[in-house]
C-alpha cells in the first residue's frame, strides 16, 4: 500500500460483504485428502475460481463500483487492467446500468479482450512497453468525465476482496494459516 492509500479495517471488509451479498458468490471451501497428506497438514482452499468473472477481483470492483454516486454511475467507469479486474469492472458497470471504458495492453490475451467486451467494456489498447497505464488510464478517465476503479490501493477494492478471506475465516472456523496465496494477479 502506497502513502496516501487509505488503511481498511474489518468493519470495511464486513461493509463489503454485506455490499456485495447476492451479486458476488459465496464461494466454497474444499479440502482433498490427497493435498493434506502431501503437505502435512489441513489444507482449505477457497474455490474463488467459482466467483463471478472466475476470480476474486469481482468483489472488490463491485463493491467500488456500488458506491458510485448516481451522477458518477450516468457518466461511466473507467479502469486499467491486462485481464481479471477488466472483466470484473465491465461485469460490475454491466450489473449497475452503467458504461465502462477499459484500457488492456494491445497484446492481451484474445480471450481476456473478448470476455471483457463480452461484459459489455468498450476497450481501448495502449503498448505496454512505452505507455503508463496509471497515467494514460487517469487521463482516459479525466477526458471522458469517468469514475476511475483501479486494479490495486483503492480501499474499496481491496475490502472487497478481503471479503473472501471473511468467508474464509467465517466457513473454517478456528484456524492459523502459515500460507494463503491469491493465484490471481494483475
Amino acid at each position: 500500500m502506497t502513502t496516501g492509500t487509505p488503511p481498511i479495517t474489518l468493519d470495511d471488509v464486513r461493509d463489503a460483504a454485506a455490499r456485495i451479498k447476492g451479486v458476488a458468490h459465496r464461494t466454497p471451501v474444499l479440502r482433498s485428502r490427497t493435498l493434506d497428506q502431501l503437505v502435512g497438514a489441513e489444507v482449505l482452499l477457497k474455490c474463488e475460481n467459482f466467483q463471478r468473472i472466475g476470480a476474486f477481483k469481482f468483489r472488490g470492483a463491485y463493491n467500488a463500483a456500488s458506491r458510485l454516486t448516481p451522477e458518477q454511475l450516468a457518466r461511466g467507469i473507467a479502469a486499467y487492467s491486462s485481464g481479471n479486474h477488466a472483466q470484473a469492472v465491465a461485469l460490475a458497470a454491466r450489473e449497475l446500468g452503467t458504461t465502462a471504458v477499459i484500457l488492456m495492453p494491445e497484446d492481451v490475451p484474445a480471450s481476456k479482450r473478448a470476455a471483457t467486451e463480452g461484459y459489455g467494456a468498450e476497450v481501448v489498447t495502449y503498448d505496454r512497453y512505452s505507455g503508463d497505464r496509471v497515467a494514460i488510464g487517469e487521463a482516459l478517465a479525466a477526458e471522458r468525465g469517468l469514475a476511475l476503479i483501479p486494479p490495486y490501493e483503492h480501499p474499496h477494492v481491496m475490502a472487497g476482496q478481503g471479503t473472501a478471506a471473511l468467508e474464509l475465516v467465517e466457513e473454517a472456523g478456528s484456524w492459523t494459516p502459515s500460507w494463503c496465496p491469491w493465484a490471481a494477479a494483475d
